[in-house]
């Protein structure tokens, strides 16, 4: 009985730690430039980010700025604060994966995978088809 007992407590303490772990991307991340901050949130069982600061949020002629550099032309008057920029991640193996990203200053999609670094900063590799042909950021978490 003794076995089954300790056997199930280090099962539920794993499973603790996993829960935890998928979800340590959530809050606030400040992109590797300084210019935006971007909020990683959980719809379901995938991860999402929107951006909620920007260090200069409107034009040279004092209008919020918008997509302008979208493809899609019904696009280009949307505001980039609030704007869903991180899309459909899924936790796998200790990483964020599958997911895309919107590059507002290209107009740009990529694919993109995230990993936790060892010391918290948030590693983002964007890419187009495999991921070796990419360019990757490090976010640090807004304190």
């Amino acid at each position: 009985m003794r076995y089954i007992s300790l056997l199930l407590l280090i099962t539920a303490i794993s499973f603790t730690g996993f829960a935890q772990n998928k979800d340590a991307i959530l809050g606030q991340w400040v992109n590797s430039t300084g210019e935006a901050h971007v909020e990683i949130f959980k719809k379901e069982s995938k991860y999402f980010g929107k951006i909620v600061w920007l260090k200069a949020p409107k034009d040279e002629k004092g209008n919020a700025k918008t997509d302008i550099k979208n493809p899609d032309a019904n696009l280009k008057s949307r505001p980039i604060l609030g704007m869903e920029m991180l899309k459909d991640f899924v936790f796998e193996d200790g990483k964020w994966t599958d997911g895309k990203i919107y590059d507002p200053k290209s107009g740009k999609t990529y694919s993109c995978n995230m990993n936790l670094k060892d010391n918290g900063d948030l590693n983002m590799r964007g890419y187009i088809g495999i991921s070796i042909i990419g360019r990757s950021e490090v976010w640090k978490k807004v304190k």
